[in-house]
């Protein structure tokens, strides 16, 4: 995979979760959740870093490690020595002391966003679903009518291609997407006539093409 495809893919998967609820839970179902490999990123996904938590417990957390590089991607990663849950809802990547180098709250399953002041916002996502290409059209009452696969093949500048699969519904066939892009928060897909169709992240973790419709089609991950 490029970098840049997985920069596009996971920051379009941060972004489907943003304004839900997250889901209530206590400290340690979320900590049993966290145990595995994760991949810490900017949102653009040009500066990546590959996060193994573990569940065994040291001085001032738990245990944790870092792919070799992540100090040079990431040049904060180098005070990181341990994590933790916070509350409820806080996953904490912290120094030898303890305090907190980054902190992450959930905001969708397998995506986490926290914020360093003066840098930004970085994305600690599952390394498992960052992989995930398929995607589905399902119209507002659940009736899929396409399956769509997002590659990393860059198409052009910013774009890569997207490639339907058998049996489309005729409107989404004529369409015929060839391209997609996250741009201004939204996932664009482009035919090759020029034709753009927008959709906008809704409150139930999918994303709705704009301007709505009484008759809602909406994009859906791993269908």
């Amino acid at each position: 995979m490029t970098g840049r495809f997985v920069s596009a893919l996971a920051a379009l998967l941060a972004l489907l979760a943003c304004g839900s609820l997250l889901r209530a839970q206590d400290a340690s179902t979320l900590k049993k959740d966290m145990i595995g490999q994760w991949e810490l990123s900017t949102t653009e996904r040009s500066k990546t870093c590959v996060v193994t938590l573990k569940g065994d417990a040291t001085a001032q957390g738990l245990k944790l490690e870092l792919e070799p590089g992540c100090a040079a991607a990431l040049p904060f990663t180098k005070d990181i020595t341990a994590w933790s849950v916070r509350g409820l809802d806080i996953v904490r990547l912290q120094d030898a002391a303890g305090g907190s180098v980054i902190d992450f709250t959930e905001v969708e399953s397998g995506i986490l966003e926290g914020l360093r002041q003066g840098e930004g916002i970085y994305i600690l996502q599952n390394l498992a679903a960052a992989r995930s290409l398929d995607w589905s059209m399902v119209r507002g009452n659940g009736q899929a009518i396409c399956g769509l696969t997002l590659t990393n093949n860059e198409a052009s500048q910013d774009n890569f291609q997207v490639f339907l699969k058998p049996k489309c519904d005729p409107a989404i066939s004529a369409f015929a997407p060839t391209q997609w892009r996250l741009e201004h928060g939204q996932m664009l897909l482009m035919s090759q006539s020029g034709e753009t169709w927008q959709f906008e992240a809704d409150d139930n973790a999918q994303w709705r093409r704009v301007p709505d419709s009484a008759d809602p089609l909406i994009m859906l991950r791993g269908q």
